[in-house]
């Protein structure tokens, strides 16, 4: 059975959960980085009294407090960094607390498949299994020098050092967007003709919502993009880059309208998304946009009012 996903109601629980945390933590002394809807690092370090049981009971009190303000359970990873939070949060879901040590390193993350370490993704996992590495074990005791001879120095070194539990990586607390979307699926799946009206109605909202959100936070944006969804679940992505950065609807909709007549439309469509790329602030000197060729005037948006 398919649901419907509701992305407005994900953001509103996955403010409630970085608030419960908050609320436990506090904003100061320790530093959060935001990782997205339901993901956070905590720098714990300066907190007293965490080194006397490593965590255990500041994170029991985070796990109690997001289960009482969301209703939902979460899994908690304590470790010396980040490439080894993310790894043991997910060693006992759901509702998990793992508390790692480096000294726990051989007995609970070697045996672990390499896939599992954040950054092996499909292609660098199948290309170790092809080379008979297939745990993080395994991968840790790989020949270095093989590792930069197989994997390039820089993605080879990494390797190395990520099997071997090392990270480096501060929580970084701020970081600038890349870009700025909204996207909504349907209820059930549209026709671009037969449910015209509607999905201009939807396309023209979510412009508006993207306009809000640069506004709000102070961008502008220079690439307008659309993304669809068919009722196949086939995903397909459009964009245009604008010769100066904006922020107002009509020119968001305009240009996301040009990005639309270069897509297919023949099928029904299960999600609609806008995105607004290339963020500046206002003022901000940015380096010209490439010269694109200009949109082929045969097709009028089936959107258009």
């Amino acid at each position: 059975m398919l649901l419907p996903v509701d992305f407005d109601e994900y953001r509103r629980y996955s403010r409630l959960f970085k608030a419960a945390v908050a609320e436990i933590v506090g904003n100061t002394p320790p530093l959060i980085e935001d990782r997205g809807v339901d993901e956070i690092y905590i720098d714990l370090s300066a907190l007293p009294g965490v080194a006397v049981d490593r965590g255990a009971t500041l994170a029991r009190a985070i796990k109690a407090r997001v289960l009482e303000t969301t209703g939902l359970s979460c899994s908690i990873g304590v470790t010396p960094n980040k490439l080894l939070s993310k790894l043991a949060s997910e060693l006992d879901k759901p509702d998990g607390l793992t508390i790692l040590r480096e000294a726990d390193i051989e007995t609970r993350i070697w045996p672990l498949p390499a896939r599992r370490i954040n950054g092996i993704g499909p292609k660098a996992s199948a290309k170790l299994e092809a080379l008979g590495i297939r745990t993080i074990g395994e991968l840790a005791a790989a020949d270095p020098a093989w590792l930069l001879k197989n994997f390039g120095a820089h993605y080879g070194a990494w390797l190395h050092a990520a099997a071997h539990g090392r990270d480096e990586r501060p929580v970084v607390t701020h970081s600038e967007p890349v870009s700025l979307s909204r996207e909504t699926t349907f209820d059930r799946d549209l026709h671009p003709r037969n449910d015209r009206a509607a999905l201009s109605a939807i396309f023209t909202r979510l412009c508006e919502q993207v306009a809000d959100d640069l506004q709000r936070k102070g961008y502008v944006g220079r690439t307008i993009g659309l993304k669809l969804r068919y009722d196949d679940f086939r995903t397909v992505t459009r964009d245009l880059t604008l010769p100066a950065p904006v922020d107002d609807l009509a020119a968001i909709r305009r240009a996301a309208g040009e990005c639309l007549k270069r897509a297919p439309l023949e099928r029904r469509l299960r999600l609609l998304g806008v995105r607004v790329g290339s963020l500046s602030r206002p003022g901000e000197l940015v380096p010209p946009a490439a010269a694109k060729p200009a949109a082929q005037p045969h097709t009028r948006s089936l959107f258009d009012d």
